[in-house]
């Protein structure tokens, strides 16, 4: 009996393996000719292969696949290929990525020249951002960009952002807003990307399944995390936009496990304290706040509020980044602050601690 159920058993195995791949290859196929008429060029995984040159050129990897320069001919026009990895043979982020970042263009978002599926091979075929991701120059040792340079910067995260939220025909939430999904052209323009984890969602409907609570340690909104913080919407990137915006404006990580003390260890809490007790003008040791640094920090500040109904809509951040610092006020003292203006950053890291 041993010799004849183990054969067995593996057969049965190999056939449900067999059946879920196919079914997830059918179920993609189906939306791809659903979508005919509305998505980018589709090419062949022998021009893939072509197209990178045998994936010779490796620029970066990542939770969602291994990215590639390639160059497509004739033209020579260079061109990012992410190859998605074997985690995505489900294929909802192949899905998500076509349907989202192929019907939309801004100049502040990624655009999608084509895509692979073959099988259970999948790639995506984006414009090549030479400068590569905003979070190679903002954790530098070295200063990069003036404080107009990265006003400049944010405010165009904001315009993509913006755009994806009330521009399409469809609510566009995107879930993973950091600055490695930052990219940045020749001139540093910078462009929102990487829209595996978004999701679309009627205009006039503010609410999010569950099912679409992810993102990145550090940059969920606490709705994501507890539904008695608020619904999940366009909001949980508004938050997101905030914490990456702190960073660039602070030039280091809002959680720094490495420093000495609680309230160092979170910077926007001691951001919003120095900012609070009328410190603005050292908000780093033995360096002078710029206004524009001062504004910047204000508008992160009302980014990341608790309660979703506190912060601003995207419109409203890009009109702040447009105006002056003097008709931007503090916002109320954040969660993460108490009275003696000690950063709660436990409290903070539990909210964190969801599954990427």
């Amino acid at each position: 009996m041993r010799f004849v159920l183990m054969p067995l058993a593996v057969f049965v195995f190999l056939a449900y393996k067999y059946w879920k791949t196919q079914i997830t290859i059918d179920a993609v196929e189906k939306f791809l000719r659903m979508q005919n008429m509305l998505v980018p060029m589709r090419y062949a995984y022998t021009n893939i292969i072509a197209i990178t040159g045998h994936f010779r050129d490796k620029l970066g990897q990542g939770g969602y696949g291994t990215v590639y320069k390639g160059v497509l001919l004739p033209g020579e026009i260079h061109v990012a290929v992410k190859m998605l990895g074997n985690s995505n043979c489900n294929g909802e982020e192949f899905i998500s990525e076509v349907a989202t970042i192929g019907k939309i263009h801004h100049v502040n978002v990624v655009r999608l020249i084509g895509f692979c599926s073959e099988e259970n091979i999948r790639a995506l075929i984006y414009e090549f951002m030479p400068r590569g991701s905003l979070d190679k120059y903002i954790f530098s040792s070295e200063k990069t960009f003036s404080w107009d340079k990265l006003n400049e910067i944010a405010l165009g995260i904001a315009r993509g952002l913006n755009y994806l939220h009330h521009g399409c025909d469809m609510q566009i939430v995107h879930f993973d807003i950091k600055p490695h999904n930052i990219l940045l052209d020749s001139n540093f323009v910078p462009k929102v990307a990487d829209f595996g984890l978004a999701k679309l969602f009627p205009r006039d409907d503010s609410f999010v399944p569950l099912s679409a609570m992810r993102g990145t340690i550090g940059y969920i909104a606490p709705e994501m995390v507890s539904r008695s913080f608020g619904i999940i919407s366009s909001k949980s990137d508004v938050y997101s936009f905030g914490m990456l915006l702190l960073e660039m404006t602070g030039g280091r990580r809002n959680a720094d496990p490495h420093a000495g003390s609680s309230s160092q260890a979170y910077y926007p809490s001691l951001v919003y304290r120095q900012l609070s007790q009328g410190d603005a003008n050292r908000i780093s040791e033995g360096v002078d706040m710029h206004e524009l640094e001062k504004k910047l920090c204000i508008i992160g500040l009302w980014c990341i509020q608790m309660k979703p109904q506190d912060r601003p809509t995207m419109s409203e951040v890009i009109e702040m980044l447009e105006a002056g610092v003097d008709g931007i006020q503090m916002p109320p003292r954040p969660y993460f602050c108490d009275e003696e203006g000690d950063s709660s950053y436990s409290t903070i890291s539990e909210l964190d601690t969801i599954e990427e």
